[in-house]
């Protein structure tokens, strides 16, 4: 095993078409037009001596060591700045360049306190390589760095360590703030040798605007940036790459290991998703795989209010199997079903669905995408003919203007949010649809040219709007629609949208925005140039939610905005593998491929290969598995990897349906909130010790690579298919690799997916067959999916959950930077650093009516239930609207939400909730009540005298 190594060419790559041939010591070297001769060097396999250029970053030529002789031009240029022109005659190496870079490197060796020439243990620092590369042996002016200002070690950041005294000035970590992050935290104080690079105005790396992404880390060439992991465990020694487990953009990392330990993850800059980039969560934010509360044996116990008590895995698979088997000879076979997970990886989730259908003998499977992205799905298939995104991330490059709605990039897909302010900052326009002022609206060198703020679930309405103007200003892109879509719905839905009810005028009172910004919106999509929409959960979470996806597809095709890149409907996954668990086919009624169980052909294909019946009828959804546990009828439930006490709605629902239930199993790293009312708990293995694949928002299947053995000895896939072997359905797999074969062979949108093939190319994005072997990037090219694009009239329906009296402000929810999801992996890492607690952000007008002070407790009330948590009073949020994020469970946010749900999927309405607040004295009866039976739940019976 060894380093997985990446070659820096020093300057980004040039997307010229046209060739120039030039020669560089000798050696002809044909590139691009606009190619540095730096890069072009490099690409015949010489390298030129540097320390402030990298290929992450436009060139900078502040060191000076990159210098170069050109035949018939006086002087010594920098490489990294002077592009090739044709027939140039380049020399990298003469004793005067070599003179010239000795001297240079031994003027910032005196500048840098290293006490030898010798790079061995001090991490990977590019300043020392540097040192050796160019011959210096000795330094006339010292070592010690005397004449450099030191104002001591920042240690701030629990992540990485910054020693001023170290910096060079290279402004690398500056410009990779600015350039690749966007966050513009970082600046260079001061003058000659009291130059310096600093976070913020004279502060401290954790005070500052600093969002501990990594990629000044990452840059720094002399060790002034370097992670705490590396000074304490020393350098890497081998590599592999991965996928990251959080978000839904899917970054590639490389995993730096020494021994069987992570030292670090280094962002791959071949990753398709990321190019080299990351956040704070994947790069950092790992720690948690060998936390103390981790979970590394199986328990059990026979009710939930008895401790838990540790045994073999043969004795908890057997237990596990005897009790479903019980269970359905006294209540049937539609008695127990199972929850796949977003969290792991698409042959385990495949393997869940496979065990509930041939295994339990029912479709009694769901999934965590259904509450969050299930009107994706339903209104994409409807309007396009397949449920997923239209484009590769890639495509925003081209993009002129973005429609955001319902999303919150830079917070919950931090990578692609980087991107996205890369693309504004070059000149693109930005629409914003939000209840809430996110990031975007406004940020250092980016401000949105119309900020919607729609009142929490208004989104149908608004988008109607938005298509009213569009229809009856004449900007359809009528020769589109004819050529691509049923001409007859769009003639229907144009008449709907043109109706004086829906203009926004008469809108505006139902969304809150004022009609002039809408009109504007809608003609500077209509008009921009290339037109890509994004949206979340703030979309899909309502009980229009599918409307609303079907409102956007319907602008999309509208514009002409579909089948090109820089343009599409671009659903932002909020897990890692939502998109996986949606395809493997995780939904009561529908296998991998989103095929129908009652399709005759389909099931057939299904039980040649299984080798057994499946049931035609659709099974029940986690809300109906609930709701039939307390009607007596549904009394087994396994769950993987996903804690439906704290994600799922109306909290008290869930806790007394699982309650009810007579043998729950949960599947996890960790004792969470659901694990309170399990009666067997199987430990999971985390993402850096399983083999398999993810795929993210762009419809991209991803290698995740083991780089160590699961520290509960299994693996998800062995424990699902030992489940399965013991119930009496045999599963046998050597690897995972096998299960994805098998994927392929029954799902056509996978047909040419293989391990082997994402080995060779990197990844892929589905669909993948004969007709597109390398995947597909972008979707409906040249037809639809489904042939002709479908137009739907979108009817805005209020939802039931009104504001009145009692309950006067709408709550809606949403992530933080810091935190994933339930905060199961992140609050287990320092991450807690930046958000220690779930608040309650409100607006000065409603905080001041209400009594309500900055920091103070507050009372959170709705018809489902009440909880309490701090207030953060803001301008973030509108008047009438309050807003918390759900990543600690001692919020409970999730009591106070309502079992409203989506018209067509029953995705929950978790975005629209009407509550009031109240000062508080502290936690709610509800909170201290559960809190008590937590921690009566979560005991462990010490092991038994020997």
């Amino acid at each position: 095993m060894q380093l997985v190594q990446e070659t820096d060419y020093g300057t980004p790559a040039s997307k010229a078409e046209a060739m120039v041939t030039l020669t560089i010591d000798g050696r002809s070297a044909t590139v691009p037009a606009g190619t540095s001769i730096m890069r072009a060097a490099m690409e015949i396999g010489t390298e030129i001596p540097k320390l402030c250029a990298t290929d992450m970053l436009d060139a900078f030529g502040s060191c000076r060591l990159c210098l170069i002789e050109i035949e018939g031009r006086n002087g010594t240029p920098a490489s990294c700045t002077t592009p090739v022109a044709e027939g140039l005659v380049v020399h990298t190496r003469s004793e005067r360049l070599d003179r010239l870079r000795k001297g240079i490197m031994e003027l910032y060796v005196s500048d840098h306190p290293v006490a030898a020439l010798d790079p061995v243990g001090q991490g990977d620092i590019a300043l020392l390589d540097t040192v050796a590369e160019v011959g210096l042996t000795e330094v006339r002016y010292g070592f010690d760095g005397a004449r450099h200002r030191d104002t001591g070690l920042d240690e701030s950041n629990p992540y990485f360590s910054y020693d001023p005294a170290k910096c060079i000035v290279c402004s690398r970590c500056v410009r990779a703030c600015e350039d690749v992050q966007g966050t513009f935290a970082l600046t260079i104080t001061g003058r000659g040798f009291e130059s310096v690079m600093a976070a913020g105005t004279d502060q401290s790396f954790l005070e500052s605007d600093c969002v501990s992404c990594g990629a000044c880390v990452q840059a720094c060439p002399t060790g002034s940036l370097i992670e705490k992991a590396v000074i304490a465990k020393g350098k890497p020694e081998w590599s592999t790459v991965t996928t990251c487990a959080y978000c839904g953009v899917g970054c590639s990392f490389k995993a730096e290991m020494r021994g069987d330990e992570v030292v670090r993850m280094i962002p791959y800059k071949d990753g398709k998703a990321n190019h080299g980039h990351s956040c704070v969560k994947g790069r950092f934010a790992w720690g948690y795989a060998n936390h103390k509360e981790r979970i590394l044996n199986p328990m059990i116990r026979e009710k939930i209010t008895d401790p838990w008590r540790e045994v073999s895995w043969e004795e908890a698979i057997a237990h596990t199997a005897s009790e479903f088997k019980r269970i359905q000879a006294k209540y049937g076979t539609g008695s127990i079903g199972g929850l796949t997970s977003s969290r792991c990886t698409d042959e385990e989730t495949f393997l869940v669905q496979k065990l509930v259908r041939a295994g339990f003998g029912n479709n009694n499977v769901d999934t965590c995408a259904r509450v969050c992205h299930s009107p994706t799905g339903y209104g994409l298939s409807t309007t396009f003919g397949t449920s997923a995104g239209t484009q590769d991330f890639d495509s925003v490059e081209q993009t002129d203007v973005m429609l955001l709605m319902g999303a919150n990039p830079t917070d919950a897909h931090p990578v692609f949010g980087s991107r996205m302010k890369q693309r504004l900052r070059e000149g693109a326009k930005l629409i914003v649809i939000d209840p809430r002022r996110i990031e975007l609206v406004r940020a250092p060198h980016v401000e949105a040219a119309y900020h919607l703020p729609v009142l929490p679930g208004t989104n149908v309405a608004i988008l109607t709007a938005l298509a009213h103007v569009v229809v009856t200003e004449g900007l359809v892109d009528e020769a589109f629609v004819r050529e691509r879509c049923e001409w007859d719905a769009f003639q229907d839905w144009a008449v709907f949208v043109a109706e004086e009810r829906n203009s926004p005028e008469a809108l505006s009172k139902v969304t809150g925005v004022a009609a002039a910004d809408i009109r504007g919106a809608a003609r500077l999509f209509a008009t921009g140039g290339n037109g890509a929409i994004y949206y979340g959960l703030g979309v899909t979470e309502h009980s229009q939610g599918s409307t609303a996806v079907m409102a956007i597809a319907n602008l999309a095709m509208a514009t002409g905005n579909i089948g090109r890149p820089g343009v599409g409907v671009n659903p932002m996954r909020g897990q890692n593998n939502v998109q996986g668990s949606c395809d493997m086919g995780s939904f009561p009624h529908e296998f991998s491929g989103y095929r129908h169980v009652s399709n005759d052909a389909v099931r057939g294909l299904f039980e040649d290969a299984w080798g057994t019946w499946l049931d035609k009828e659709p099974g029940l959804r986690i809300n109906n598995m609930l709701d039939a546990a307390l009607d007596g009828s549904f009394m087994g439930l396994y769950v993987q990897g996903e804690d439906i006490m704290q994600s799922d709605p109306d909290t008290r629902h869930v806790a007394a349906g699982l309650s009810a239930m007579e043998c729950v199993v949960m599947q996890d790293l960790f004792l969470n909130e659901t694990a309170n009312y399990t009666h067997v708990f199987l430990p999971g293995s985390t993402f850096l010790e399983k083999d398999g694949t993810f795929i993210n928002a762009e419809r991209r299947i991803q290698l995740v690579r083991k780089v160590m053995e699961p520290k509960s000895g299994l693996a998800d896939w062995e424990i699902t298919a030992a489940l399965s072997n013991a119930l009496g359905y045999p599963m046998h797999y050597d690897h995972p690799s096998e299960i994805m074969d098998e994927i392929a062979r029954l799902t056509p949108t996978f047909a040419g997916v293989s391990f082997e093939r994402l080995a060779e190319l990197g990844s892929i994005q589905w669909p993948c067959n004969e007709q597109a072997p390398t995947g597909t990037p972008v979707m409906h090219i040249d037809k639809f999916v489904r042939g002709k694009g479908h137009f739907v009239i979108t009817e805005y329906l209020a939802t039931d959950e009104r504001v009145g009296p009692r309950y006067p402000l709408l709550l809606t929810t949403g992530r933080i930077l810091s935190q994933y999801n339930v905060g199961a992996q992140t609050r287990r890492t320092e991450n807690v650093v930046w958000h220690k607690e779930d608040l309650l952000e409100i607006h000065p007008h409603d905080a001041e009516e209400r009594g309500i002070a900055d920091g103070s407790w507050v009372r959170l009330a709705s018809r489902s239930g009440e909880t309490t948590l701090r207030a953060l009073v803001t301008e973030r949020v509108a008047p009438g609207v309050v807003y918390t994020t759900f990543h600690h469970p001692d919020t409970q946010a999730n009591v106070v939400t309502t079992d409203y749900s989506d018209w067509a999927t029953n995705c929950p309405e978790y975005k629209c909730t009407a509550v009031q607040v109240s000062p508080s004295n502290g936690r709610s009866d509800w909170q201290e009540r559960y809190s008590a039976f937590a921690d009566n739940s979560r005991r462990i019976m010490p092991p038994a005298a020997e």
